[in-house]
């Protein structure tokens, strides 16, 4: 853990809208902890059970037990960390009582989509299932499921994106085994609430990046951050013309934590700072012009490399911001890389 991401936990006492009370002596579970925005969520709560002592317990659900536990050494307090090995094709007995569940394990990488279809599927729709009957049993107080802009589908360029707002995809697609698998969840994320009042809710996050990013991470922004750091011009695959908003990740797991507590059962929350606005080619075009860089073009077949076509994400974060929410750390595009790099030098 490099000073960058150890700046952006403590950053989080700024978040005054996150009613951190209603997390005093109770257990969360989450899963996808080692990933980007899980392992963010795990290391702002056990920052925040030290400086208030709120006496939680974290239920880590882990593919590799021995990793994960590498993954949060730096925890001062590992007593509040209980590790459970398992998948969400195959989720283990969670013994115990649980009164929040942070569900975010998920296929994440664009050629995995394509590449192994059925696995993504399955952690979608066998992991939700499984974590919506633990809720049942364990009647939590609130369960949130992280889901992804991609369940918009394409919609219109300049139309702001609401949450009562879902695209139609093509089945014959195999890439679309991602969004299509996401709104099943999220359809079964009302139908635990409206059936069973599993109280439910969704988050659909728009890309999101920053300290953490894995330096051998495939996705667009980490190959952007590997330029940066050794001088090499950005080579774009394609126009670039996929315009979008993008969220750090402390404000990322800002936004969760807040709709964890604040948000209503069976609904859905946009999250994203729409002041990044911008397509992808704008922003390679600022961060060379940062880096002292150049921007290359060299125009490759989409669909073979598990890229989405060209897209207009421009989500409106209307119904977060009525929930108190707001960017903690306010960051620019280029702000925003120069955080996630610094990290990765460390």
């Amino acid at each position: 853990m490099g000073e960058v991401f150890k700046e952006d936990i403590k950053s989080i006492v700024k978040a005054e809208f996150i009613p951190w009370e209603k997390l005093e002596n109770r257990t969360i579970l989450i899963t996808g902890a080692t990933g980007l925005i899980g392992s963010e969520i795990v290391n702002i709560l056990a920052y925040m059970n030290a400086i208030r002592n709120l006496n939680i317990s974290i239920v880590l659900v882990v593919r590799d037990k021995r990793k994960a536990k590498e993954k949060f050494k730096e925890i001062r307090k590992k007593d509040i960390l209980k590790y459970i090995e398992g998948s969400m094709e195959n989720f283990p007995e969670i013994p115990g009582n649980v009164d929040y569940i942070i569900h975010g394990a998920s296929q994440t990488q664009s050629i995995e989509f394509v590449n192994h279809p059925i696995e993504t599927i399955d952690i979608a729709i066998k992991g939700t299932s499984a974590l919506l009957n633990l809720a049942r049993e364990k009647k939590v107080k609130s369960f949130i499921y992280l889901s992804s802009m991609e369940v918009y589908g394409y919609p219109e360029k300049g139309h702001k994106v609401a949450e009562n707002e879902i695209g139609a995809f093509t089945p014959l697609n195999l890439r679309n085994s991602y969004p299509i698998s996401k709104i099943m969840c999220e359809t079964m994320c009302c139908a635990f609430e409206k059936e069973y009042g599993v109280p439910a809710k969704i988050v659909r996050l728009t890309q999101t990046f920053g300290a953490g990013v894995k330096y051998n991470d495939a996705r667009i922004f980490a190959y952007f951050g590997r330029c940066i750091k050794e001088k090499k011009n950005i080579v774009l695959k394609t126009k670039g013309e996929t315009e979008r908003s993008y969220l750090y990740t402390t404000d990322a797991v800002t936004a969760i934590l807040t709709i964890l507590l604040k948000g209503m059962p069976g609904m859905a929350y946009n999250a994203a700072d729409e002041k990044t606005y911008c397509s992808i080619a704008e922003m390679a075009e600022m961060v060379a012009e940062e880096e002292n860089i150049n921007v290359i073009y060299e125009i490759q077949d989409s669909a073979s490399n598990g890229y989405a076509d060209t897209l207009y994400m421009n989500l409106d974060t209307s119904r977060l911001k009525d929930l108190g929410w707001k960017s903690i750390m306010n960051l620019n595009i280029t702000g925003m890389f120069k955080r996630m790099v610094d990290e990765m030098l460390n």
